[in-house]
């Protein structure tokens, strides 16, 4: 994991290094981050550098009104909300496991089509963003790091890298796993088909 300097943003990483079945992930393929309307100057021509071809927008369509992306105007974002108003409410004394746990059994769909939208974008850099890059960045991103092999405990510490307990995510994985037949078979049963996967770590392992 390559932490990167993205002024004004405060957790965002490179995931290129990562040991992966058959290899490891290639840098400059899938960037993590937390919402990119806090970006300076400085930080839009950070952005600018990385080749960016997409930018996976995980917000709600209120948070995206809100806090207004740089790039809500650039045909490269794509918004694919995992929680909007509209949704039941997920009670607030849940713990974090318990909300992500809701989140990938519920909303598996949603859940599905973020990680599609990686595999189907143009060649170049995609960058995964919700708010703080924590919570349904870190259930997406570790869905993938899952389907192209890194070993379980390493994403669990890149979940951990955005100041989240480690355990929360290797419990999520276990959740996967035991109730729906692991990361592969859980999104191909959520809409997701075999070749955008394959053509999914192809993209970030090739």
């Amino acid at each position: 994991m390559q932490p990167l300097t993205w002024p004004d943003c405060r957790n965002v990483r490179d995931l290129g290094g990562l040991p992966a079945t058959g290899g490891e992930l290639r840098t400059g393929r899938l960037i993590r981050s937390d919402n990119l309307d806090q970006l300076a100057a400085a930080g839009l021509a950070a952005v600018h550098a990385a080749r960016i071809s997409r930018f996976v927008d995980l917000r709600s369509a209120w948070e995206c009104g809100k806090y207004r992306s740089p790039y809500a105007d650039d045909p490269r974002l794509v918004n694919v909300p995992l929680w909007d108003p509209g949704d039941p409410d997920v009670p607030e004394e849940l713990g974090l496991f318990e909300q992500y746990r809701v989140l990938v059994d519920d909303y598996a769909e949603r859940v599905a089509a973020a990680i599609v939208a990686i595999a189907e974008a143009p060649a170049g850099c995609v960058v995964v963003s919700c708010h703080a890059g924590k919570d349904r960045t870190g259930v997406v991103v570790a869905l993938t790091l899952d389907l192209v092999g890194v070993p379980g405990e390493l994403v669990a510490a890149d979940y951990e890298a955005s100041g989240a307990s480690a355990d929360v995510m290797v419990r999520l994985l276990d959740h996967v796993r035991t109730q729906h037949g692991g990361t592969s078979a859980y999104l191909r049963n959520s809409g997701a088909t075999t070749d955008q996967l394959d053509g999914l770590i192809g993209r970030l392992t090739g």
